[in-house]
């Protein structure tokens, strides 16, 4: 930018620096995310950057970081910059091609580890980043799952991810939309669906509504279509005293609560956030 002041060669007085572009961008955590794209930009670890506040970086460092600085001014979530997610501990990939897995979501992992039967098989619809599913895996090395999601370029993310962390002997992976390339039945289905109302798309955060995808997003006019759509098609694919556990976002628990009683389930477990709200919800298909 014409006439910006020239970025400081030293650690701590260059995170001040990116820390203050930040905040006036409307950042609301400045000072980690400048710290987190300085951890990228020069190949540095936390700890690093706390005991060698005065270490002077090579200005190919300061360029990419600068750069990086110039992205998250826009909106662009720290996450898309470093091209990586931290999720219970582990770190995942993202592109723009998946939904950015957020810390609220280790809510539905918690969820389903904890219903997960031994050498369970699960099936998770709608995978993105594979997240959820390959930390199933990993904390469950006796199980076995299948990952469904509509766009073949997320599934190849998934792909990468399980690769990564060591399960993908243990991970299916279908395209296709819900269940319709899915057969057999599974100890538990699983999701985090797109669940934001179409019409609220427009009034969410740049950093949301710029840059993760629509599909991953938009849950029809009053938000609920996806859980209609599982709900409909869970019980044809579960065992029985089999479960289904979804996310859910703000205020919405008793209407899809009622969607799933409607189709044959009963409300046995629903859990908070970090946050406090209600963001997910299990249910047990009724035997007749």
């Amino acid at each position: 930018m014409p006439g910006r002041m020239m970025p400081p060669e030293r650690v701590k007085p260059l995170l001040v620096w990116a820390a203050g572009r930040l905040r006036d961008a409307g950042c609301e955590t400045p000072d980690l995310d400048a710290r987190l794209l300085l951890q990228g930009a020069a190949g540095l670890s936390r700890e690093e950057l706390i005991l060698e506040p005065d270490r002077h970086l090579a200005g190919e460092q300061i360029t990419a970081f600068e750069a990086m600085i110039a992205r998250r001014e826009a909106r662009e979530p720290v996450s898309r910059i470093r091209g990586e997610r931290e999720f219970h501990g582990r770190s995942f990939r993202v592109t723009p091609d998946t939904l950015d897995p957020r810390p609220d979501t280790e809510t539905l992992a918690e969820t389903a580890l904890a219903l997960l039967p031994k050498a369970g098989r699960f099936l998770e619809l709608g995978a993105g980043t594979g997240a959820v599913a390959i930390t199933l895996l990993a904390e469950r090395p006796d199980a076995y799952g299948i990952a469904t999601d509509v766009s073949a370029a997320a599934l190849a993310v998934t792909a990468e991810n399980a690769e990564r962390h060591g399960v993908a002997d243990r991970l299916v992976l279908l395209t296709g939309s819900w269940f319709a390339p899915v057969k057999g039945v599974f100890d538990l289905i699983l999701s985090n669906p797109p669940y934001i109302p179409a019409a609220e798309i427009a009034t969410l955060s740049p950093d949301v509504r710029c840059f993760d995808p629509r599909l991953a997003l938009d849950g029809g006019a009053d938000g609920l279509d996806a859980y209609r759509a599982i709900a409909a098609g869970a019980a044809a694919h579960l065992t029985p005293g089999g479960h289904v556990v979804v996310e859910i976002g703000a205020g919405q628990g008793l209407e899809i609560a009622a969607i799933f009683v409607a189709a044959g389930f009963r409300l046995v477990d629903q859990r908070q956030d970090l946050g406090g709200h209600i963001r997910c919800l299990a249910f047990q298909r009724v035997e007749n």
